[in-house]
């Protein structure tokens, strides 16, 4: 119960820092994809479609996140009333996080890694902004919480709602999609072998049965087989062509249809990767490592693109200490965390969804908003090892777990050296 408590105390502190930034913040322009996701939002909300799957021509992006902007705006007519749902939505990430921390590494780290995710600067600026991270990570997690429970429990009833938010979390962003066969697998391969497996297929099926009613929608309104978006095409596209991004854009913009657009976008990347054998994964590891885990933000990209107008040099330096520094605090508590863990079931799955969506992102392009929705493993292994040093547990390392964190630190940190020799954060840049 005081665990419970703690969690509640942490999640009131989290909103409270957000409500905050919400009064406190500049005002700002949207940037983006901030004006695709509010426009698909109205469109939802308009008369003419009224909230119908089959009215909308959506198709580029998963429904919930449109979906969730039109429900503000058809109730209060304003996107202030949407920043506030997100504000209030986005503190339910905090518990999440600290109790699948709490159930790998322990209470002192699941209260730690409550407080991380309740102050960590992005996840309270993306909070009053138009993207679908806030949505999707609070499904996500809840999702791994249910997953992580149903495993340790044998309750296959929090498989059961694992499943419903994780087909949720899909239809927010399709990056999901691919990753849910490899969670139903670790939620089977137990010692409890028939019951596991029981489990493993109720997640599975619910997971499917939250997705497939918008497959259906898209076969009857767009005549074709698209599981969730068209968006994997041109990302397949644009991550492999050796084209500029404003090359495949132009190319693809002349492409007629939105489905022949899918289709061409996923023929042209699959043909480039095919190109690009046997030096392709290197090539990529090289170009899309720094990208994904740069020294950079989203809020820094609004400010270099003049969302709050013109800011000055000492200003933007002030952001990018305070939205940078501690991503690189966490980067370095995330090595040492993996390097003292017990390397079980709960840390497998965690560490596995990392290396599936580091992956994922190095075979399409690398950005520091898509690192987002495994920051919250950052978070849990960087609370393991500051709950290991304070509790006075901290192990001297073997050779294997000082070659393992060495090799992870190696990798993290020329890819970040990279990205700031590319790019300072820390340096004014102009607008993009």
């Amino acid at each position: 119960m005081e665990r419970a408590r703690g969690f509640v105390r942490l999640t009131l502190a989290g909103l409270a820092a957000r409500i905050a930034f919400l009064l406190l913040e500049p005002a700002a322009r949207l940037v983006g994809d901030e004006h695709t996701w509010t426009a698909w939002g109205q469109d939802v909300a308009s008369a003419a479609v009224g909230f119908s799957p089959t009215a909308t021509r959506l198709i580029f992006y998963p429904p919930v996140y449109p979906y969730f902007i039109a429900a503000p705006l058809a109730l209060f007519g304003t996107l202030t009333a949407v920043k506030w749902c997100q504000v209030l939505l986005s503190p339910l990430l905090i518990p999440a996080v600290g109790r699948v921390a709490d159930a790998t590494f322990g209470r002192r780290a699941g209260t730690i890694a409550a407080v991380f995710t309740a102050f960590y600067p992005d996840l309270v600026w993306y909070s009053t902004h138009f993207w679908s991270e806030t949505v999707f990570l609070v499904l996500l997690w809840w999702a791994f919480e249910r997953l992580i429970a149903a495993d340790r429990d044998g309750d296959r009833t929090a498989a059961l709602l694992a499943g419903l938010l994780y087909g949720l979390a899909i239809l927010t962003r399709e990056t999901a999609l691919y990753f849910a066969p490899v969670a139903a697998l670790w939620l089977g391969v137990s010692r409890e072998r028939p019951a596991a497996l029981r489990r493993a297929a109720a997640f599975l099926l619910v997971a499917f049965l939250v997705v497939v009613p918008w497959t259906v929608r898209n076969y009857v309104v767009y005549g074709a087989f698209v599981p969730v978006s068209t968006a994997g095409g041109l990302n397949l596209w644009q991550g492999n062509a050796r084209l500029s991004r404003e090359e495949v854009y132009a190319l693809y913009a002349r492409v007629p249809g939105r489905i022949e657009k899918y289709r061409t976008g996923q023929r042209e990347g699959l043909k480039a990767i095919a190109e690009r054998q046997p030096a392709w994964l290197f090539e990529k590891l090289v170009a899309e490592m720094p990208r994904f885990w740069e020294a950079d933000s989203l809020a820094l990209a609004h400010i270099r693109r003049e969302a709050y107008g013109a800011v000055g040099p000492s200003a933007y330096r002030a952001a990018a200490v305070v939205l940078v520094a501690p991503y690189l605090a966490l980067l370095a508590l995330f090595v040492a965390g993996v390097a003292q863990a017990r390397l079980d079931r709960r840390a497998a799955l965690l560490l596995g969804f990392v290396a599936y969506y580091t992956l994922l992102h190095v075979a399409t392009h690398g950005f520091a908003r898509y690192r987002l929705p495994i920051v919250p493993v950052l978070v849990v292994f960087a609370a393991g090892a500051v709950a290991a040093w304070r509790e006075g547990a901290w192990r001297p390392l073997d050779g294997r777990r000082r070659a393992l964190a060495l090799a992870l630190g190696l990798i993290l940190g020329a890819s970040v050296v990279a990205s700031v020799v590319e790019r300072p954060a820390f340096e004014e840049a102009p607008p993009q």
